[in-house]
C-alpha cells in the first residue's frame, strides 16, 4: 500500500519521540534502550542544585522533566545542599522561586519531591526547610531523618532511610569553620540519630533497603572519603543488607562499591568538580546531570544522565545486590 505524506510524517513523528525518550531509559550491555519493566518504581535523584538557575542547573532541570515524563517518575530525591552558598534564611526566601519553583517547572516534577539538608542548607535556616513542607505541595521534609515505604508488588517493599549526614562530621564543629555552621551543628544530637537509624534498619521487614545521606561514604571527588560515615554508618548497611547508598556533596557522578553496598553519587545539580578513580569506583564523571532509577521487584535499574541528556552510565544492580552485579559505560560526547 502506498504510503502518504500524512503516514509519512506520522511515522517521523513517532520515531523521533522514541528517540527522545530513550535517552533515559535503561540500557541493555548491547547499548540499545529498552522500555522501563512493569511494575517498577521509578524515580530521579540528584543534589547539589539551588543556584538560582545558574552553572547548568536550568539545563538539568529541563533534562529531569523530559526523565521523570518519560519514566513516569513517583517522585524526585533531593540528596542535599539545596540553596547556594547559605541556605535561606525563611519560607519567604528569594531562593525558594529562583532555585527551585521557577526553575523544576515541568509537569512531570510536580510530583514529591522528598528532601534531606546537606552542609550548605546548616549555613541557614534549617528550620525554613522543614516548614516550607506544610505549605508546598511537593517539597516533603517531615525532619531532618525519616524513613519512607513503598510498596513494589504483593511480595516485595522498599524502605528508604534518609539521613542527616551534616552534624555527624567533625570539622563542622570547629569554632573557625567557613559560614559559621558549627552554631546550627551543634544543636544536633547525632548519637540519638545513629540509635534511630540502627533500630530503623533492624526494625525493617523490606526487601530492599537504600540509604540517602548528603556525604559520600567512599568518593573519587574533591572531598574524598568521609571517614565519620566509614566508621559509623557502613558497618550498619553491611549489617543490615543494605543494597545501596546515595549521596551529594561532590559535584559529579560516581558509582563505587564498598563489598556487596553499590554507591551512587549524584552531586551533579549544578556545577561540577573534577573527579577521578579509586579501588572502589566503578565510574566516575565530572559532568552535570542527575541519576534515574527503576526499582523492580528483584533488580534496581541506574542510570546517569547529564545536562544535555545524553546517558553516560548504566547500570543493574540485583537485590541480592553484588553477587550478580553488571554495568557498563555507554557512548558518550568526549
Amino acid at each position: 500500500m502506498k504510503q502518504t505524506r500524512r503516514d509519512f510524517v506520522r511515522v517521523l513523528f513517532v520515531a523521533s519521540q522514541a528517540a527522545v525518550a530513550s535517552r533515559f531509559l535503561p540500557v541493555d550491555l548491547l547499548g540499545q534502550s529498552v522500555q522501563p519493566p512493569a511494575g517498577t518504581l521509578n524515580f530521579l535523584v540528584f543534589g547539589d542544585w539551588g543556584r538560582q538557575g545558574e552553572l547548568d542547573q536550568r539545563e538539568v532541570a529541563e533534562q529531569m522533566g523530559k526523565a521523570a515524563q518519560n519514566l513516569r517518575a513517583r517522585f524526585v530525591i533531593a540528596v542535599g545542599d539545596n540553596f547556594y552558598e547559605d541556605g535561606v534564611t525563611s519560607t519567604t526566601d528569594d531562593h525558594w522561586h529562583k532555585s527551585f519553583e521557577d526553575v523544576y517547572t515541568a509537569r512531570s516534577l510536580y510530583v514529591p519531591w522528598h528532601v534531606i539538608l546537606g552542609n550548605h542548607d546548616y549555613h541557614g535556616n534549617c528550620e525554613a526547610q522543614l516548614d516550607y513542607a506544610k505549605m508546598s505541595s511537593r517539597w516533603h521534609m517531615p525532619a531532618r531523618y525519616y524513613v519512607q515505604s513503598h510498596v513494589i508488588d504483593r511480595e516485595i517493599t522498599a524502605d528508604f532511610f534518609y539521613i542527616d549526614t551534616t552534624p555527624m562530621i567533625k570539622l563542622y564543629h570547629r569554632d573557625n569553620f567557613a559560614g559559621g555552621i558549627h552554631h546550627n551543628v551543634r544543636t544536633q544530637d547525632v548519637p540519638k540519630q545513629l540509635g534511630w537509624f540502627r533500630d530503623a534498619l533492624a526494625a525493617s521487614r523490606a526487601q530492599w533497603k537504600i540509604v540517602i545521606g548528603h556525604h559520600p561514604i567512599y568518593s573519587g571527588g574533591e572531598h574524598g572519603d568521609t571517614p565519620e560515615l566509614i566508621q559509623n554508618i557502613l558497618p550498619l548497611l553491611h549489617e543490615h543488607g543494605v543494597q545501596a547508598y546515595f549521596n551529594g556533596h561532590d559535584h559529579d557522578l560516581q558509582h563505587l562499591t564498598a563489598g556487596d553496598i553499590n554507591l551512587f553519587c549524584t552531586g551533579a545539580g549544578s556545577s561540577v568538580r573534577p573527579t577521578r578513580q579509586t579501588p572502589h569506583t566503578k565510574f566516575a564523571k565530572s559532568r552535570s546531570g542527575f541519576t534515574t532509577v527503576c526499582l523492580g521487584p528483584e533488580n534496581m535499574d541506574i542510570g546517569m544522565i547529564d545536562y544535555q541528556g545524553n546517558t553516560l552510565y548504566s547500570t543493574s544492580v540485583s537485590r541480592t545486590a553484588g553477587k550478580k552485579l553488571k554495568s557498563f559505560q555507554s557512548l558518550e560526547p568526549a
